[in-house]
């Protein structure tokens, strides 16, 4: 009796298209074996790099020798992490949450494009604008590196889809007072519209240091 790697690798000689084989085959253990099936790490996709697009809003800068280093970490090392996207219904692309310079650096490097194959390793998460908005801060602020006018900028465009100061604070990991001096930063009126904020809520993060500090106390 044929062993299940046998078998696999029988089925993958056959086919014709094998790298859709390949991904097939992946996707089928992801959705239907994978206990760690809602994790976007558990299936890492292969796409071309035609099919992704940078998003228009992060606010991450790197400096030109971060840059350099970063292309010889991949020429040398490869890819290691792969790049956090969103499928976009309405352009069919997939849309860049985290990873822009790995993107970049594959897409302006002939060396690395071709090594590739011209693909790019990609995760997929689902979220609306604000929650991607989110999710690309927290892995900015995480690394330690993003840009103060493309913060508030992004934070402008928040307030303006309907998060309230507190969202942010608590979804970008931000204290009052940095919000506060972002909104200054913008000069939008539209930032000061709940000016009153500082002293009429707590961020999960000051609640939690107060809750702290009273078991202490007791």
């Amino acid at each position: 009796m044929k062993t299940i790697h046998e078998l696999i690798k029988a089925e993958y000689e056959k086919s014709c298209y094998k790298e859709s084989f390949v991904y097939e085959l992946r996707e089928w253990i992801h959705k239907e074996l994978s206990p760690l099936n809602q994790q976007p790490i558990d299936f890492v996709r292969w796409v071309p790099i035609g099919e992704v697009q940078a998003n228009d809003y992060n606010p991450n800068s790197v400096a030109q020798n971060e840059m350099r280093l970063l292309y010889t970490s991949i020429l040398h090392d490869g890819y290691t992490q792969p790049i956090v996207t969103i499928w976009d219904e309405v352009i069919q692309k997939y849309v860049i949450v985290d990873g822009f310079h790995r993107y970049f650096t594959c897409k302006t490097n002939k060396d690395i494009l071709e090594r590739n194959h011209g693909m790019l390793p990609i995760v997929v998460i689902n979220k609306d604008i604000n929650d991607r908005m989110a999710s690309t801060v927290r892995h900015n602020r995480a690394r330690g590196k993003h840009s103060v006018n493309g913060m508030s900028n992004m934070v402008f465009q928040m307030l303006d889809n309907g998060w309230l100061d507190a969202d942010i604070c608590n979804e970008l990991g931000m204290e009052p007072d940095e919000l506060l001096r972002l909104k200054h930063i913008t000069g939008f009126s539209k930032l000061f519209m709940n000016v009153e904020y500082q002293k009429a809520w707590e961020t999960h993060k000051q609640i939690k240091i107060r809750q702290d500090y009273e078991k202490q106390k007791k």
